[in-house]
């Protein structure tokens, strides 16, 4: 089959892809289907609301980190020629940006309004300024791991992408007091999910939730391939994060132009989700924000705009994803091919046809 996008000279020369039973997890295609799912919310909410903060300074590509190259990735200039064993100093100072007054901008928002946000927090940038998830414990904020470097892991040997896990877990643990709830890479692998998992149950530490999904706009359990024979699977709770409502898209060509397209956007996406919960079907949505994007002045504005309209609705539960992950646990425990207790999972490892049993096929 020809493709437009542009391949490496080489890539027919390729192995074939190989289905892997210990890594592999099934696609869902069908999902909660055309009537969805009550997550029952507490309090009776009609939306609840998740605000991230990824914390990746200071870990992304630079030769200072024995990297090849530098980043290029979501700053003020994207894009461009990675600079090749040499350091790409105006990449640096603008992620320096982000953890000098960025986090602090946004952290001061947050505490203000008493909304408790998720802190996507990569081990080396915690390590090199461990006050910021010291701040974000301290204020009863959510720490959860974002890898320990700030790096694609795709291509990675497993055995060295299980030693970063590790790294990451151990590291997030001696600064925050306690190890990470839930997982989030961005830059995963193909291996990644079943990785996470694998070492999270080595270390015996709990894996509260994962959010490598873009799924849906409720959580859901999956099965685990490594779990198959075991007598008592205990499954992965997917909380789905977003690339929808997120400030990367400030540096994308298709993205955000200006602070009042975030706003008019975000707000958007409020409404809709906020509406169907009106109408019984309530929702989850994730906004998600970086240090060195909405964290400047220009943006900022927008961010606030937005907290503020939260603010004024009645209904709305402002959560961290381990606090929504431990309420779906606790009201919708784990049932082996099951999205959730009654909503069987319509699993298509190769693409087959696969209706979900609890539903009739469409004719």
């Amino acid at each position: 089959m020809t493709t437009p996008y542009p391949l490496p000279p080489d890539a027919d020369k390729v192995p074939e892809f190989q289905w892997r039973e210990k890594y592999d997890f099934p696609r869902d295609l069908v999902g909660y289907g055309e009537q969805s799912f009550n997550p029952q919310w507490p309090g009776g909410a009609k939306i609840a609301v998740s605000f991230v903060i990824n914390y990746e300074e200071g870990a992304e590509h630079t030769v200072l980190n024995g990297d090849l190259h530098s980043e290029t990735h979501i700053w003020e200039a994207p894009g461009g020629t990675p600079a090749v064993q040499e350091r790409a100093v105006n990449v640096e100072s603008e992620y320096d940006y982000g953890s000098r007054a960025g986090v602090w901008r946004l952290f001061r928002l947050f505490n203000k309004y008493n909304y408790k946000y998720t802190l996507y927090a990569v081990g080396k940038a915690i390590e090199d300024n461990p006050a910021v998830g010291i701040s974000s414990v301290k204020n009863g904020h959510d720490v959860a791991a974002h890898a320990y470097r700030w790096v694609d892991y795709a291509g990675m040997p497993p055995e060295k992408e299980k030693e970063y896990i590790k790294k990451e877990i151990e590291s997030l643990t001696k600064t925050c007091g306690a190890p990470p709830k839930g997982w989030y890479y961005g830059r995963l692998s193909s291996r990644s999910h079943a990785l996470v998992w694998e070492v999270f149950k080595e270390m015996g530490i709990p894996l509260v939730w994962e959010s490598d999904s873009y799924a849906d706009d409720l959580p859901y359990w999956i099965d685990v391939p490594a779990e198959k024979d075991e007598e008592k699977p205990q499954g992965m709770l997917m909380v789905p994060y977003s690339f929808d409502c997120n400030d990367y898209k400030f540096n994308v060509p298709t993205g955000f132009s200006s602070p009042t397209d975030f706003y008019d956007h975000v707000k958007n996406a409020f409404d809709v989700l906020y509406e169907e919960g009106c109408e019984g079907s309530p929702k989850m949505m994730t906004i998600a924000l970086h240090c060195r994007v909405l964290g400047k002045p220009g943006r900022f504005m927008a961010l606030k705009k937005i907290v503020e309209y939260i603010a004024s609705k009645e209904g709305v539960w402002v959560a961290t994803r381990t606090q929504i992950a431990e309420h779906f646990r606790e009201k919708f425990p784990y049932q082996p091919g099951y999205l959730a207790p009654g909503v069987k999972r319509a699993e298509a490892p190769r693409m087959m046809n696969a209706w979900p049993e609890h539903k009739p096929v469409p004719v």
